[in-house]
């Protein structure tokens, strides 16, 4: 089977790499489960600390392959593929208690460029560019698009992504919160993997409390929030990480952290 998933860890950095660089890493059933997988197995690994997705060679992900797509059976629906392609990875990316970062290397299109909104953080090199591209097909943004962009940038900036395939170019998508950070290309890997350094040093337990925490504010009212802030800090303060970070402070030293 083709590995259209790379992977390395290194110094508790997971990195995946997405690998069809002869198809701008456009996606494909295979490939989609194979990076499902590669997610749920670092969920189980304590050793995974951070994950870190990128792309191979001069794209970033050109979303789904619309061949791919049009040679399917006439009763095909592409609800089934959405549901059984894309949406396990973006539940993935937003439940693992670990903190995602992605580096955009080049083009950014259609589920691609959601799937990289979905992450934790986002870097993106000067040369890419991030495009819906689902308007010019007749289809609607996937891959929690038309949840993630209007949260993101409001609901007039994300209109015009869909509707008139508005390209946003890195420094922009920087400037209005679409992503984290424009860095120039030569440096874009560096900077994300020394990010995920950092990441990796920290009190990660936390993070993954964090998450389930900002996931949750995307629908709570502010009662119920408040709540789950107070029940979160509870379930914090029971951590080992909690426990170390308090000790390092008290014998004036550098915590060490184990994400537990």
């Amino acid at each position: 089977m083709s590995q259209f998933i790379e992977q390395e860890l290194t110094d508790s950095i997971l990195t995946l790499r997405l690998n069809r660089p002869e198809k701008y890493n456009s996606f494909i059933r295979p490939m989609a489960k194979q990076l499902q997988n590669a997610l749920a197995d670092a969920a189980e690994n304590d050793e995974v600390r951070c994950i870190l997705i990128t792309g191979k060679e001069k794209a970033f992900c050109a979303g789904q392959d619309l061949k791919e797509a049009a040679e399917q059976a006439e009763d095909f629906e592409l609800g089934d593929a959405v549901r059984s392609s894309y949406n396990p990875i973006v539940k993935a990316i937003r439940t693992i208690e670990k903190p995602v970062v992605c580096a955009v290397n080049g083009t950014a299109a259609g589920a691609g460029a959601n799937l990289a909104l979905c992450c934790d953080l986002v870097l993106a090199s000067t040369e890419a560019v991030f495009v819906q591209s689902f308007s010019k097909i007749g289809l609607i943004p996937d891959c929690g698009g038309t949840f993630f962009l209007p949260r993101l940038v409001g609901m007039q900036r994300a209109n015009a992504m869909y509707l008139l395939d508005e390209e946003i170019s890195p420094q922009e998508a920087e400037k209005i919160g679409l992503i984290y950070k424009a860095v120039q290309p030569a440096k874009l890997i560096d900077e994300a993997k020394q990010i995920c350094q950092k990441l990796a040093s920290m009190p990660t337990k936390g993070f993954g409390l964090y998450k389930e925490a900002m996931n949750q504010s995307l629908s709570n009212n502010l009662d119920e929030h408040l709540e789950v802030e107070a029940d979160l800090q509870t379930r914090a303060g029971k951590t080992d990480d909690y426990k170390e970070g308090v000790q390092a402070f008290l014998e004036k030293r550098k915590p060490d952290y184990k994400g537990k």
